[in-house]
C-alpha cells in the first residue's frame, strides 16, 4: 500500500495521511491481536489457526477491493487483513521452532522464512505498483485474494507436531484487557498531530488498561489458573532483550518505509512503479542478509550480528537524510540497500533468541508475545512518523528530516541494547524450568 498512496487517496476521496492511518491501523490490530490469537495455537491446533487465518486475510483483501470509501477499506484492510494476519503469523513460527531444534539448523530455517518474506517484500511493490498503474489499485487486492487461494491449497498438506488441546482454558478478560490497552496507546501516538491532551489522556488510559491486564495476570497465576500470558516470560532476560530488538527492527523498517514513500510520492510525485522500484533496493538487501544468516551463525555471535545490523541500519539511515536534496529518485537506493541489510542481518538471530529462550509448552504464549511486540514496533514507526509528518506540513519545518531523527535515535538505542545479549545463546526446546536464563 505505501507504493499506491496518491492512487487510493485519490480514488477514494480522502488525503494520503487518511491511506496511512489505514496502514497504521492494520498494524496496530496485527499487535493487539498476535497474543490472544497466539494462545489460541494450542487450543485449536496450529495448523487450524493458519487455514483460518489465511481466509480471514482473504475475505479482507476482497473487502479492500471493493470499498466505496475510506471507512470500508478500513474494515476490509485493516481489521480484516489485520485479524487474519494475526491468526496466521504465529503458527509460522511455532512450527519452525518445533520441526528444527538445533541452533544452526533452527536459524537456518527462520532465515529461509525471512528471505521469503525478503522475495514477497521486494516483488510486492514491483507487481502492485505495475497493476496499479496497468489496471487499477482494487486489482492489487485481487491479486493478493488469489494468492491466498494458492497458498490455502499448500496447507491443507500441513501437518502439526502436536494435536489441539480443546478442553484448555482461554483467558477471554486478559484477551480483552491487553488487546484495548494496545489499541489505546497507540491510538494516542495518532492523535499528537491534532490534540496533544487528548493524545496524552488516550496514551495514559492505555498504559493503564495495559498495568490492569498484568494485575489481571498475576491474579490467576495466584489463584492456580492459567492466564492469557505467563508472567515467568517476562522473567528471562534474554528474551527480554531480545523482543526489545524485535521491536526497534520492525519500528525502523516500516517507519522508514513510509517516510520514504511519503517523500517519494507527495513531495517528488513519483508513481506507483516508480517507488516500488526504488524500494526493492531495501527488499534486496533484506533477502541478501537473511539468506546467509545461516552460515554467519556458524561463525559469529547471534549478539554480533544484531549489533552490526543496528550499525548498518542507522548508517543506511544517515545516507537516506544525507540525500533528501538530491534530484532523482536513484539516490535513495543505497541508503536502502544498506538499511535492508542491516535489517535482514538481525531478523533472524533475534526471532531465535526469543523463541528458543522457552521450551516447546510455551511456544504459542511467547510467538504471540513476539509477534505483538514486533507488530507493535511497526504500529510505533508508522504512527511516529506519520504524526510528524502531519505536524510539519502544517509549519515551516522540514518534516522529511525531522521524521529520521527519532529513527536514527531509535538505531543507536537498539545497538545498545543489543550489547547486553549474551554472546551465545542455545535452543532450550527441552529446558525444564520456566523463564531460565541460558547463555
Amino acid at each position: 500500500m505505501n507504493v499506491m498512496l496518491t492512487d487510493m487517496s485519490r480514488d477514494l476521496d480522502t488525503t494520503v495521511q487518511g491511506i496511512q492511518v489505514s496502514i497504521t491501523l492494520f498494524l496496530l490490530v496485527m499487535a493487539a491481536l498476535m497474543i490472544p490469537f497466539g494462545k489460541l495455537t494450542d487450543l485449536f491446533g496450529r495448523k487450524f489457526c493458519f487455514i483460518l487465518g489465511l481466509a480471514v486475510y482473504g475475505v479482507g483483501a476482497i473487502v479492500s477491493a471493493l470499498a466505496p470509501g475510506l471507512g470500508i477499506l478500513i474494515l476490509g484492510n485493516s481489521i480484516l487483513e489485520g485479524a487474519g494476519t494475526a491468526l496466521l503469523i504465529p503458527p509460522v513460527y511455532i512450527l519452525v521452532t518445533m520441526y528444527w531444534t538445533g541452533l544452526a539448523e533452527r536459524v537456518r530455517a527462520f532465515g529461509v522464512v525471512s528471505a521469503a518474506g525478503g522475495i514477497g517484500a521486494a516483488t510486492g511493490p514491483l507487481i502492485g505498483g505495475w497493476i496499479t498503474a496497468a489496471i487499477s489499485w482494487r486489482a492489487a487486492f485481487i491479486f493478493q485474494a488469489l494468492i491466498i487461494v494458492v497458498i490455502l491449497l499448500l496447507a491443507l498438506r500441513m501437518k502439526d507436531p502436536r494435536p489441539a488441546e480443546r478442553g484448555r482454558p482461554y483467558d477471554v478478560l486478559g484477551a480483552v484487557l491487553s488487546g484495548s490497552g494496545l489499541i489505546i496507546f497507540v491510538l494516542g501516538i495518532l492523535a499528537a498531530d491534532n490534540d496533544l491532551l487528548l493524545s496524552l489522556g488516550l496514551m495514559a488510559a492505555g498504559a493503564g488498561v495495559i498495568a490492569v491486564f498484568f494485575w489481571w495476570v498475576r491474579r490467576l497465576e495466584r489463584a492456580g489458573r492459567e492466564p492469557l500470558l505467563s508472567t515467568a516470560l517476562f522473567r528471562n532476560r534474554i528474551s527480554n532483550m531480545g523482543l526489545i530488538t524485535q521491536n526497534f527492527q520492525w519500528l525502523l523498517l516500516m517507519g522508514t518505509s513510509m517516510l520514504v514513500a511519503s517523500q517519494l510520492q507527495v513531495v517528488r510525485q513519483y508513481d506507483a512503479i516508480e517507488t516500488g522500484v526504488i524500494f526493492s533496493a531495501a527488499t534486496l538487501g533484506i533477502l541478501v542478509s537473511s539468506l546467509t544468516a545461516g552460515r554467519l551463525v556458524k561463525r559469529f555471535a547471534q549478539r554480533s550480528m544484531i549489533i552490526v545490523g543496528f550499525i548498518a541500519t542507522g548508517a543506511g539511515l544517515l545516507g537516506l537524510l544525507l540525500v533528501a536534496a538530491v534530484p532523482g529518485a536513484w539516490a535513495y537506493a543505497p541508503g536502502l540497500l544498506v538499511l535492508g541489510l542491516g535489517v535482514g542481518l538481525m531478523l533472524t538471530p533475534s526471532v531465535n533468541i526469543v523463541q528458543s529462550a522457552f521450551p516447546e509448552e510455551q511456544q504459542g504464549e511467547i510467538s504471540g508475545l513476539s509477534r505483538s511486540v514486533s507488530n507493535l514496533g511497526s504500529s510505533f514507526g508508522t504512527a511516529i512518523v506519520g504524526t510528524v509528518l502531519a505536524v510539519a506540513y502544517a509549519g515551516p519545518a522540514d518534516g522529511y528530516g525531522l521524521a529520521m531523527t527519532p529513527l536514527l535515535v531509535v538505531a543507536a538505542a537498539g545497538a545498545v541494547v543489543a550489547i547486553f545479549l549474551p554472546g551465545r545463546t542455545a535452543s532450550v526446546a527441552a529446558e525444564p524450568a520456566q523463564g531460565e536464563v541460558r547463555s
